[in-house]
């Protein structure tokens, strides 16, 4: 049998994800099948489970993936369709040896792709890049799997609603984002308290609302909207695949990542003193230093869903979190992330706190920053555009520079980001400061690096 060549722009760091027709196909999900099963039964395994999301090229792929899966004589648990954090749910609760979700996340329409774990890990970095080589050899087991249908989403349903523990209810407006989430998204605020005003929960793969991704902040105004006009406490969404969280409060103002991260972990905190706490490199100082203020351990992490929930597991974590609305609990939960059980997780929070989610946003430490910036760059450029800053910092300033994940440097104002994206052609930007004139400065020392480096700094 001929191997089969991957797209070399399709295996990525934490996943595998193309553009349909163009540099992804049916013919490389039925090779992922027979590659990444190969891969488990070389391990011992015999058992994967298979989700897909609601795009409208995922049901084919899901397909093609499940016929290679079984064709090395992998037994296939077919989930059917739901959101990412459902199939790690089912692998971890059915004993899987791996799991495939067949998803874009939260890229546009016609892009897809697939993401993995091997037993309770996340499948990642070399591992993916030796699916590519492994393909290319046609190194594949042969055997006759089968399938087996499976519904799991009342269970899983079940279980992320097990966690509210609040006596009473809030008024709540949801955004499904039409992604994978949607549905489950309905049934499960209808075992919830309260009152619930739900947006685009229904599950359609071209997203005619807006795009599905919750940390852009124009993806949220249909929320704000809803939040305000209906007078809600809080409104929460959702990107894609269900994996990521958006927040606003009842004035219809955003909680980033690391404001949510900060409530969560004020509440954690106080049950479980000292308790680690993880977040990216992209997240504020308030963040660390609100951990450490409370007695719990603060931890700063290069920036990765994959790499985040292996260092939980390194540190027994009690939770985690990165500035694009990933959260992970440790504590009570499994460790991945998971939008729907961090909403609510946050939810009862704030109903049990007494006090609205506005006045725990205003209770946070006050800081001038700005959003991530994007900054589109050629994708062979990235990583070296960053190498060549950092090490011109270094040879300056090497005390107050962070090469952890990309560059991120303390200044007398406050600090300041780039790193490259291992999912996009871009670089990303984060400035941060106590006041407004100081931020100011630090975006002026940022662009002068960029262009120093032969870039036009975006607007800041």
């Amino acid at each position: 049998m001929a191997g089969h060549r991957f797209n070399s722009t399709i295996l990525r760091e934490y996943d595998i994800r193309g553009i349909v027709g163009e540099t992804l196909t049916a013919a490389d999900a039925l090779a992922l099948g027979r590659t990444f099963g190969s891969t488990v039964r070389d391990q011992g395994g015999s058992t994967v489970a298979v989700c897909f999301d609601g795009r409208l090229s995922s049901p084919e792929l899901s397909e093609n993936l499940i016929e290679g899966l079984a064709s090395t004589g992998i037994d296939v648990t077919r989930i059917g369709l739901g959101p990412t954090p459902m199939l790690y749910y089912a692998a971890r609760t059915l004993g899987a040896d791996g799991g495939i979700m067949v998803t874009g996340s939260h890229n546009p329409s016609h892009f897809n792709g697939f993401k993995m774990v091997m037993g309770k890990a996340p499948f990642w970095g070399d591992a993916i890049q030796a699916l590519g080589q492994r393909a290319a050899a046609a190194d594949w087991h042969a055997g006759e799997g089968t399938v087996t249908d499976l519904d799991i989403s009342q269970q899983y349903i079940d279980r992320v609603r097990q966690d509210y523990r609040a006596e009473r209810g809030l008024k709540v407006a949801w955004d499904g984002g039409n992604g994978a989430a949607a549905a489950i998204m309905a049934r499960l605020t209808a075992q919830l308290p309260g009152e619930h005003v739900l947006l685009n929960e229904v599950v359609d793969g071209t997203f005619p609302a807006h795009h599905p991704d919750p940390t852009v902040e124009e993806n949220l105004v249909q929320l704000q909207d809803a939040v305000k006009a209906q007078g809600c406490d809080l409104g929460v969404a959702f990107d894609g695949d269900g994996d990521r969280i958006g927040v606003v409060d009842g004035q219809g103002r955003v909680l980033w990542g690391d404001q949510i991260l900060t409530v969560l972990a004020r509440d954690l905190i106080e049950r479980v003193p000292g308790a680690t706490i993880i977040a990216d490199v992209k997240a504020s100082d308030v963040l660390f230093e609100e951990v450490e203020r409370l007695g719990g351990n603060p931890v700063m992490s290069p920036t990765g869903h994959s790499i985040i929930k292996s260092k939980m597991v390194e540190l027994d974590a009690a939770l985690a979190g990165e500035m694009s609305g990933h959260i992970f609990f440790g504590d009570g939960y499994y460790g991945y992330d998971d939008a729907l059980y961090a909403a609510v997780r946050l939810i009862d929070i704030v109903a049990r706190s007494g006090m609205t989610m506005a006045a725990i946003r205003d209770s946070l430490p006050s800081v001038r920053n700005t959003p991530e910036i994007r900054l589109e760059v050629p994708e062979e450029n990235k990583f070296p555009l960053v190498e060549e800053i950092r090490e011109r910092l270094l040879s300056t300033d090497r005390d107050n520079v962070s090469t952890l994940d990309g560059i991120r440097v303390k200044t007398p104002d406050g600090w300041w980001l780039l790193r490259a994206s291992n999912t996009q052609n871009v670089l990303v930007i984060r400035c941060e400061s106590s006041s407004e004139e100081g931020l100011e400065r630090v975006k002026a020392t940022v662009s002068g690096h960029l262009r120093e480096s032969g870039l036009e700094p975006p607007a800041m």
